[in-house]
């Protein structure tokens, strides 16, 4: 079949109302103009939108070398704040370099490749379905959580191999949920009983049209359709998971695919025009029928996840929350660039909890695949933000234009419940999954707000 125009669905977010709302508030035009007043002295540290301080950060970690002990984003001075330890010597010079760019730099006690050998050690002592740790610049340790499903002995050895690390090292935390793959929800593809979901439109190395998802859904079912009973319309090339990632590469069967670089909210697409790196500290946004629209900040980065279908490296934790149904769902931010794909985690978007991704440079460089159409994500520019429906024509809003990876009934993201059991998760709900998603308006819950959006309240 053709799939040259991916409809909108009706509204954008289905349940967590208060969330989504809130998220969207946050969605207007111009809401990420510059932040950096002029003026400022080279040495001091600059204002800078996330966009930028994640630029940035990448050029530090290259120039500081062993100094770099991690970077993380300060929302509320918006700088980049960037750790180095060690830096006696000839290294001082390079921290002068690196507080001329425009960061401002703390010295802490723990090295980068100090905290790398404290991972090793949990890996090796603590690899415990329901468990997870990742680095926390902001503390400048690992934080280590531990599921509901962690007690008795199992929490007794995390807790020593912790407790051996140093307290200067590593921090514990109980986590109320329990660690699942996030299977079924959003804009849905279908495979059989499975149901994912969409994240984002991508060219493979042969320049045919394809999509990325998580990679527990590519591992389930080779062939994905969008819609219930339709027949395929794609077929996965390549899937990782577990192991060094969560993330599938999936080809539309049609060349003449038309696959546009947006994130469809409904009444407002956002267009995707670069991957980016995840900063600590930045704010993003996850979309899925399931949920909706949800915000949150990164909290820590190179995430090992102990699901009880095996461990996952390198991922991104987050505060974001997400339920089973928005699993494979885009992470993005606010101008536009593309960040994650949701893989799993705990809690709801009413506890909240922890929620893991896949990174999207990591995926891209894994599969050979290059964001988006080679043209259709180019609509915005990094100042104009993301905008209502007055934004609409620059940022390539339409009828059928929402294809890109948030939200659409026919243009995939996952929704539902049986994909928890397919896909690899634990992820329950049923045929609500999609109906919340993609019928929110109908059930007569949708709000419209002044930016365009439609939530639910």
């Amino acid at each position: 079949m053709s799939h040259q125009r991916i409809p909108k669905r009706k509204t954008a977010m289905a349940l967590g109302g208060v969330a989504a709302l809130g998220a969207a508030a946050l969605l207007l035009p111009h809401a990420n103009a510059s932040q950096d007043g002029g003026g400022t002295a080279a040495a001091a540290p600059k204002t800078l939108k996330a966009a930028d301080a994640s630029d940035l950060a990448t050029r530090l970690r290259n120039l500081l070398g062993e100094a770099f002990a991690g970077s993380y984003y300060d929302t509320g001075s918006k700088r980049l704040v960037v750790n180095v330890a060690d830096v006696s010597g000839d290294r001082n010079d390079v921290v002068v370099r690196a507080e001329k760019a425009g960061a401002q730099i703390r010295e802490v006690e723990n090295s980068t490749a100090e905290l790398e050998a404290a991972a090793k050690t949990l890996k090796a002592d603590a690899t415990i379905p329901g468990t997870a740790w990742a680095v926390d610049p902001r503390t400048n340790k690992i934080l280590v959580t531990a599921d509901s499903t962690v007690t008795g002995g199992k929490w007794d050895r995390l807790e020593s191999t912790v407790r051996g690390l140093g307290d200067g090292t590593a921090t514990l935390r109980k986590s109320a949920g329990a660690f699942r793959t996030f299977a079924s929800g959003g804009d849905a593809i279908f495979a059989g009983g499975a149901r994912c979901s969409l994240g984002f439109n991508v060219t493979a190395g042969d320049g045919s049209p394809a999509f990325l998802t998580a990679g527990h859904c590519g591992v389930a079912a080779e062939a994905w359709s969008d819609s219930a009973a339709g027949e395929p319309i794609a077929t996965v090339d390549q899937a990782v998971f577990p192991g060094a990632g969560d993330f599938a590469l999936v080809k539309y069967d049609d060349p003449a695919t038309v696959a546009p670089s947006e994130v469809n909210l409904g009444r407002q697409t956002v267009q995707i025009s670069q991957a980016a790196d995840a900063t600590v500290g930045t704010q993003v946004f996850r979309m899925g029928s399931t949920t909706g629209l949800a915000d949150g900040q990164v909290l820590g980065l190179d995430a090992t996840v102990n699901y009880p279908e095996g461990t996952v490296t390198g991922l991104v934790q987050t505060d974001v929350c997400a339920e089973p149904g928005d699993s494979g769902g885009s992470l993005f931010t606010q101008d536009g660039l593309a960040i994650g794909l949701t893989s799993g985690g705990s809690g709801d978007c009413t506890a909240g909890g922890e929620t893991f991704f896949q990174p999207v440079t990591t995926a891209l460089e894994a599969v050979g695949a290059t964001l988006g159409d080679g043209g259709a994500g180019q609509g915005v520019g990094a100042d104009d933000g993301v905008g209502g429906e007055e934004a609409g024509a620059g940022a390539g809003a339409g009828d059928g234009a929402g294809a890109g990876a948030g939200a659409g009934e026919e243009a995939g993201a996952g929704a539902g419940g049986e994909a928890g059991q397919e896909a690899g998760g634990q992820g329950a709900g049923g045929d609500a999954g999609a109906d919340a998603g993609a019928g929110a308006e109908e059930q007569g819950g949708a709000v419209q707000d002044d930016s365009g959006l439609t939530g639910t309240h």
